[in-house]
């Protein structure tokens, strides 16, 4: 049996966009990825380019020493505030013992969650006035919202970014860090000039531009030493692929943590195991009954780096196990509870002598 906790991102090389003029600045330049352990960014000025997770992350953070951060965007993402601590576990720990309290704040934190995902895509408009109203309470009187906090997507198109007791918002009002929204023209000497014709001074210019996703750590699967392409392939419970024997691997929430579905998955893969030694089974496949399923991307989120690599992915189907909702409850069944003996899993008892006498999966 081959596990595959490796993700999905490829943890060699980040992404970064071509540059017109890259060369030609004079300053550090630095992926997130590969941070240099000596960078001295004190009373620096700073441009992190980027406006996903690692930007709204990395700006506080670095606003705290450097002369001054701009943050970078091409357009806007959704931010929110949250709080560093959980004040309902704080709360809860005080009463409760300590394993009932976790189990309760768990799952508070677990509704939480699908409220906030489920009400964004049900009421999306709601949700983005919602959103635009915290935004507007955390920063100065008169910022300009709209043209720096309000995507022109829907909430959860992307994920939404979330920063911890609104540090994000707090660089921005004491004045140690500013949001840009332009295109970028090209590097210079000093600096990056915008399309907008302005020029923006850096000492350091961060790329937070994204990640390249691979699957499974970059390893390439044969079965029976034929390669498998992957995107011809179904994603089976989101943890097995078919026509694959005796391969499972762990993809989390895009919505939730994902470790959430990490434990799941985990849980799972132990019950087949079990099941296989009790019926004397060495290998299992998923297998499709139904051929002519619509098949859609496994993973359905409109960011970049998704859009780029998900051909690289088995897909899904639209029915039965081989659909991948981003659905923590519906999993906690289908993945906690339900029967591992299902008419799409093929088990057989051959002992594998040669790969010519049973199917077998190599990396």
């Amino acid at each position: 049996m081959l596990f595959s906790a490796a993700g999905y991102y490829d943890v060699d090389e980040g992404y970064t966009p071509e540059f017109v003029g890259r060369d030609d600045f004079r300053g550090m330049i630095v992926h997130p990825q590969h941070w240099p352990a000596d960078l001295d960014h004190a009373h620096k000025k700073i441009v992190v380019i980027g406006s996903g997770a690692t930007a709204v992350t990395l700006v506080p953070s670095l606003a705290e020493t450097a002369g001054h951060v701009t943050m970078l965007q091409r357009s806007p993402s959704y931010v929110l505030p949250a709080p560093r601590q959980d004040p309902i576990a704080n709360t809860l720990r005080r009463w409760l013992p300590e394993q009932l309290a976790y189990k309760v704040t768990r799952g508070i934190n677990i509704r939480k969650q699908n409220l906030l995902y489920n009400g964004s895509r049900r009421f999306p408009q709601q949700m983005r006035a919602l959103i635009r109203k915290v935004t507007v309470n955390a920063l100065p009187e008169g910022y300009d919202v709209d043209t720096h906090f309000n995507p022109s997507y829907a909430p959860w198109d992307q994920r939404l970014c979330v920063v911890p007791d609104s540090d994000l918002f707090k660089a921005i009002s004491n004045g140690t860090a500013s949001v840009v929204t332009d295109r970028i023209d090209r590097f210079t000497e000093n600096g990056i000039r915008l399309a907008s014709g302005a020029e923006l001074d850096a000492d350091v210019i961060v790329t937070a531009t994204g990640l390249n996703m691979v699957p499974f750590g970059k390893v390439a699967l044969h079965v029976d030493g034929e390669k498998v392409n992957l995107h011809d392939h179904l994603a089976y419970k989101t943890l097995m692929i078919s026509d694959v024997p005796n391969f499972v691997f762990t993809i989390g929430y895009v919505n939730h943590a994902w470790t959430l579905k990490a434990d799941l998955v985990a849980q799972w893969t132990c019950r087949l195991l079990a099941h296989m030694d009790k019926h004397g089974y060495s290998t299992v496949t998923p297998v499709i009954s139904d051929a002519g399923m619509d098949r859609k991307p496994l993973i359905e989120m409109g960011s970049g780096y998704f859009s780029c690599a998900i051909q690289l992915f088995p897909q899904q189907g639209t029915k039965g196990p081989w659909t991948a909702p981003q659905n923590f409850n519906r999993d906690r069944v289908v993945l906690g509870k339900d029967p591992i003996e299902d008419p799409e899993l093929r088990f057989t008892s051959t002992k594998v002598s040669a790969p010519s006498s049973s199917r077998a999966v190599s990396a």
